[in-house]
């Protein structure tokens, strides 16, 4: 009987969802074992289940030669790919579980640095009525706007249809993925012409420090930056300080280089920048999302059909 290994367990993870996704997994004739620890599996599995909080490394990866990787998360970069690739591992991620969350989240965040919430909140805050001050204050409405989707996969696509849906012109950057309706460019030549630009790619070796110092500074004045993605794809600092200086209207984060982020508290305190703690994809009914998740993932493993969101 194929082996399945849940290694590593979420705060949002109920018994009763790993029970479904347990359950799952036998109904497919699976056997299906729990280790909440993040030390070395101590037992073999064909079948990997693993959250963010595990590493995948290449000596684990031996042991499973043409078995599969199950990522609960959207992002990856905790298991070792290029390692899975030369091994014939197959490894897949479950972007479909938070899909809707992280836009919902990142579409929160836009709308509100674009319309200049954080200043006016600021200004109640002290008492003051800031109708006066809307022209001085242009807050920008996603109709009309040019905004930059950076990374068209799973969740990036999703966003890109909903800023259409409201009207926004999207620009799409990514070296692969072409959607149909997306208007995608290079990078560094659109830039100047963005009102906003939010970021939705996975972490690797060419979007790494992706959105660094100089990419900032060739953003107008009144842009507002989003990312909901992976900490190392924007320089947080960089992004904060142009903030402070009145070099860019704003910054979203939800995602940080270092997580719990120690800068926290002083970043958190520029008008028009607002943190969140890697919340995005979090919703009460998440645990039962990355069961579902998983257990379509199992189903196509057992009828060897490709995984819905493969990475290798």
């Amino acid at each position: 009987m194929t082996a399945v290994l849940r290694w590593g367990r979420s705060a949002y993870e109920t018994d009763e969802s790993l029970g479904w996704e347990r359950a799952a997994a036998e109904a497919l004739g699976l056997s299906w074992s729990l280790q909440e620890d993040r030390s070395a599996p101590r037992s073999a599995a064909e079948i990997l289940v693993v959250n963010s909080g595990v590493r995948v490394t290449e000596a684990v990866l031996a042991t499973m030669r043409g078995g599969l990787v199950v990522a609960t998360t959207s992002g990856f970069d905790h298991i070792d790919v290029d390692a899975a690739q030369r091994l014939g591992v197959a490894v897949s991620r479950s972007p479909m579980a938070r899909r809707d969350a992280v836009v919902e989240h990142a579409l929160g965040l836009l709308i509100g640095l674009m319309r200049r919430q954080p200043a006016m909140n600021a200004a109640a805050a002290e008492g003051r009525w800031t109708r006066g001050e809307l022209p001085a204050l242009a807050p920008i409405g996603l109709r009309g706007a040019t905004i930059g989707v950076v990374g068209l996969g799973v969740i990036g696509r999703r966003m890109a249809q909903v800023l259409s849906e409201l009207g926004a012109n999207v620009v799409g950057f990514d070296p692969v993925a072409r959607p149909p309706g997306v208007r995608v460019s290079e990078l560094h030549e659109a830039l100047p012409m963005l009102d906003a630009l939010t970021v939705h790619c996975s972490l690797s070796s060419t979007s790494r420090s992706l959105i660094d110092a100089a990419a900032l500074d060739r953003l107008p004045s009144h842009a507002v930056v989003v990312n909901t993605a992976r900490g190392d794809v924007l320089n947080i600092a960089d992004a904060v300080e142009r903030v402070r200086s009145g070099r860019l209207r704003g910054v979203g984060c939800d995602v940080f280089p270092v997580e719990p982020y120690p800068e926290l508290a002083g970043a958190g305190q520029v008008e028009g920048v607002w943190l969140s703690p890697h919340a995005s994809g979090y919703t009460h009914d998440l645990g039962d999302r990355v069961a579902e998740s998983v257990a379509v993932a199992l189903e196509a493993w057992v009828r060897g059909e490709p995984q819905p969101a493969a990475v290798v």
